[in-house]
């Protein structure tokens, strides 16, 4: 985790060192061992350092090669070291004496603009190319690190946050409508756009240069959901998990100061703790773990799971009350750090990395939707249907009704009859009526005026990615939610609310070996005897405990996230969507909005809570960025 920002002016205008420095300092929670900026006419580049690994204790950036006339500024990790030092020729120094930053710089003196798909990693950077008078920027694979940018005329900006763009004069400061909708919508279908207007996102797995007349943005990587993984035995596909896993996890655990990990007692974050704990023992060292333990719900508690992986001893453990973790216990501090109204609990995330920072831990771990890298591959059991494979379909269908304690009815009409005929009337429907309109969406309280508008309808149906070839439909869909834009959404929040408490995030589960090879395998490894993620389970055996390698039920978070709206959060709640609605009349019904606080206060559904919670979130950013509205 570190900070990067930098300037362009391509009509010899002078750099003010003045802007290059508001701008570092104010992302300077994301890096407090230093700061450095770097200036030659009118290009400047700035960073924000935050030691973690061994290496980065000596590491000085923006890095210059005066020789080639390249400067780098960069938030990195890069994972194949041992790879790319062979691959450049850089053997004859000590592997702990060279740089991730250096690896990168040298990759670039290589390999030009194609040395991105050549490194493994976490990273978002940029290098000024003094000889040929352009800024090539890259960002990861998986979308891990953020990088915002502006193009406006002959000037160009960039930072890891929207914050430190405001401090450029000319920076535009409108609201991007598109977003509000999206959001509104819950579609993360567009990895661009951001809440404001010329204020964009740098795809993941993308490359750009910046020129004076042009800027070329570009894929260097694309998931390939053709791409097939091939062994001859279960057995083989376990050990390749694990190892795959096993690395994923060790090369985030390379660090000068304590790792911790967050461990709810489920079967991806007990999977990443077990495995880390594991790693570490080769070393001797002891890994943290952060636990949050509902007090009140007990449809909520994980204990008895989070306790069995720490019975087997080796770690730090710490658990904390959710007492503080209501859904909007955090609400204006989160809306700072994230510029933006955020997804998928941010509350929770900020106090585990509270707590994680008051420990002296500047590397986090999280099993963040492991589940949907190894995948449920529920949709297996349709594709078995249409292939007219029906012994195997009732075989697996009786083994999910055995495990999972439902009636086999049941199972056949949620995973088989209702997607099979869901996906048919839509067909049909659409057609009688003559219109692209989403007819599978649930009702919203989005003005239709509003969603015409901005183009919502047409937007909701191109989003939802469609691999670029024919495979099976588990594989579809498999390949369908590791490319939705959710994901680079959710972790530039997260890395955000890391930064806040200088804190580096680290996902093993998303690390593109791993994400490629889950992808890969036949979707009987992932389904199969009524187990979903069976080749986690099997390759995990004798690290993970047995109660949590077989279980298949999960902790029920909704009713503590209701409970905490109720209990903690009621006055913020009923104050925005009572008293500051008005912020969101020209987007939402905000009488069917009071309707459905209405309701919530009754029935007290989930469903109700997470859409409540996402509107608090806009009403309160549109209230600090009063200066948007219209």
């Amino acid at each position: 985790m570190s900070g990067i920002a930098g300037i362009c002016y391509f009509d010899g205008r002078p750099l003010d060192r003045g802007i290059l420095d508001r701008m570092v300092q104010r992302i300077a929670h994301r890096g407090p061992d230093g700061t450095r900026v770097w200036s030659e006419g009118g290009v400047g580049l700035g960073h924000q350092m935050l030691h973690t690994t061994p290496e980065s204790l000596q590491e000085k950036l923006p890095l210059e090669d005066k020789s080639r006339g390249l400067v780098l500024t960069a938030d990195a990790r890069i994972d194949n070291r041992d790879e790319l030092v062979a691959a450049l020729g850089l053997t004859e120094y000590p592997l702990e004496m060279v740089s991730d930053s250096e690896l990168i710089l040298e990759a670039y003196k290589k390999w030009g603009e194609r040395c991105p798909e050549r490194l493994v990693g976490d990273f978002a950077f940029a290098i000024w190319d003094r000889r040929k008078r352009t800024l090539f920027c890259a960002r990861d694979h998986m979308g891990l690190k953020p990088f915002y940018y502006h193009r406006s005329g002959k000037s160009f900006a960039f930072a890891s946050e929207i914050k430190a763009l405001f401090c450029v004069p000319e920076m535009p400061r409108r609201l991007n409508e598109v977003m509000v909708a999206d959001y509104l919508a819950s579609s993360r279908g567009d990895k661009v756009i951001t809440f404001y207007e010329g204020i964009l996102r740098l795809p993941p797995a993308h490359t750009m240069v910046v020129s004076r007349d042009k800027t070329i943005v570009k894929p260097y990587w694309a998931l390939d959901p053709s791409r097939e993984v091939r062994l001859r035995s279960d057995e083989e596909y376990a050990e390749a998990f694990r190892e795959l896993f096993a690395e994923a996890v060790r090369c985030r655990l390379r660090s000068a100061f304590p790792v911790g990990a967050d461990l709810s007692g489920g079967l991806d974050s007990s999977s990443v703790v077990c495995m880390a704990r594991k790693v570490l023992a080769e070393g001797n060292t002891r890994l943290h773990t952060f636990s949050s333990i509902p007090e009140h719900v007990a449809e909520s508690d994980e204990s008895a799971f989070v306790d069995e992986v720490l019975a087997q001893g080796g770690f730090e453990a710490h658990k904390l009350s959710d007492e503080r973790m209501s859904p909007l216990a955090y609400l204006e501090d989160i809306l700072w750090h994230a510029d933006q109204p955020p997804v998928l609990a941010p509350h929770f995330n900020w106090g585990m990395r509270e707590a994680t920072h008051r420990e002296g831990v500047r590397v986090a771990l999280t099993g963040i939707d492991g589940d949907t890298v190894v995948d449920q591959s529920v949709g297996r059991l349709l594709e078995l249907a249409r292939g007219g494979r029906w012994i195997t379909l009732a075989r697996e269908v009786d083994a999910i009704a055995s495990v999972s304690g439902r009636p086999r009815r049941v199972v056949l009409r949620r995973h088989v009859v209702k997607p099979f005929f869901s996906e048919r009337t839509l067909r049909v429907w659409q057609s009688l009526r003559g219109t692209r309109q989403p007819i599978g969406l649930a009702p919203t309280v989005i003005r239709p005026e509003f969603a015409r508008e901005v183009g919502l309808p047409e937007r909701l149906l191109t989003q939802r990615p469609r691999p670029p070839e024919k495979v099976g439909l588990s594989r579809e869909n498999h390949w369908g939610n590791l490319v939705s834009g959710v994901w680079p959404y959710a972790f530039e929040t997260n890395n955000k609310i890391c930064a806040a408490f200088s804190v580096d995030d680290a996902h093993p589960f998303f690390d593109r070996r791993l994400v490629e090879f889950c992808l890969g395998v036949p979707s009987e490894q992932k389904l199969t005897q009524g187990y979903a993620r069976m080749i986690m389970r099997r390759g995990m055996a004798g690290i993970l405990p047995e109660k949590v390698r077989w279980r298949t039920s999960k902790g029920d978070y909704s009713h503590t996230f209701s409970f905490g709206l109720l209990t903690h959060d009621r006055k913020i709640l009923e104050e925005a969507i009572v008293r500051d609605s008005y912020l969101i009349d020209r987007y939402v019904d905000t009488d069917k909005l009071r309707r459905i606080y209405d309701r919530f206060l009754v029935e007290k559904s989930a469903f109700d809570a997470t859409f409540l919670v996402s509107a608090v979130y806009l009403i309160t950013w549109l209230r600090q960025e009063a200066d948007l509205v219209r």
